[in-house]
């Protein structure tokens, strides 16, 4: 991980700038933690925060779609000068559910700051939400004003149980 980039994100100042930022890496190497540390950071700094996991967000667009609570429901979201999305990509997202979110994205295009944390990477993005085109124009709002980090590495569950002697990689055996 770079160091300097994330001691200059702990600032708020992504915040300020309405930036982005997205940790991209595989399942395990700390993405939600330091989610959740840059967001105290920027608590800590003034700005509001809001954390969510990307299928409760979804579910939650949805369901006040259904309910005709739409408007409101994207208007909450679109509130905390910080939005952090956690876990976008574990799940795939259907057409509607795509639509639902870059609504959201849209919204906070270049007013506020949104905090997303995948296991994909953004070449993969159009699987994630089915639909190529609305993957690309999310994308194109998202890293636009961003920070991207790729952290590496093995997954910090696994490696405990590793150092433990309780498993094996495969490509160990």
């Amino acid at each position: 991980m770079d160091r300097r980039l994330i001691q200059e994100l702990a600032t708020g100042r992504f915040v300020a700038n309405a930036c982005n930022v997205l940790l991209l890496g595989p399942p395990g190497v700390g993405k939600t933690h330091l989610a959740i540390g840059l967001g105290r950071a920027v608590v800590q700094a003034g700005y509001s925060v809001l954390f969510v996991t990307a299928t409760e967000l979804v579910a939650a667009l949805d369901r006040a779609q259904n309910e005709g609570r739409l408007a409101d429901r994207v208007a909450h979201y679109a509130k905390p000068k910080l939005l952090v999305i956690d876990e976008l990509g574990y799940l795939p997202f259907d057409k509607p559910a795509a639509h639902l979110l870059f609504q959201l994205v849209v919204r906070r295009y270049e007013k506020t700051a949104t905090l997303i944390t995948t296991n994909q990477m953004v070449t993969q993005w159009g699987a994630v939400f089915g639909d190529e085109m609305i993957a690309a124009a999310m994308l194109d709002r998202l890293l636009h004003h961003s920070y991207t980090m790729v952290i590496q590495g093995d997954s910090y569950q696994m490696r405990e149980k590793r150092k433990a002697g309780l498993w094996t990689p495969p490509e160990l055996k």
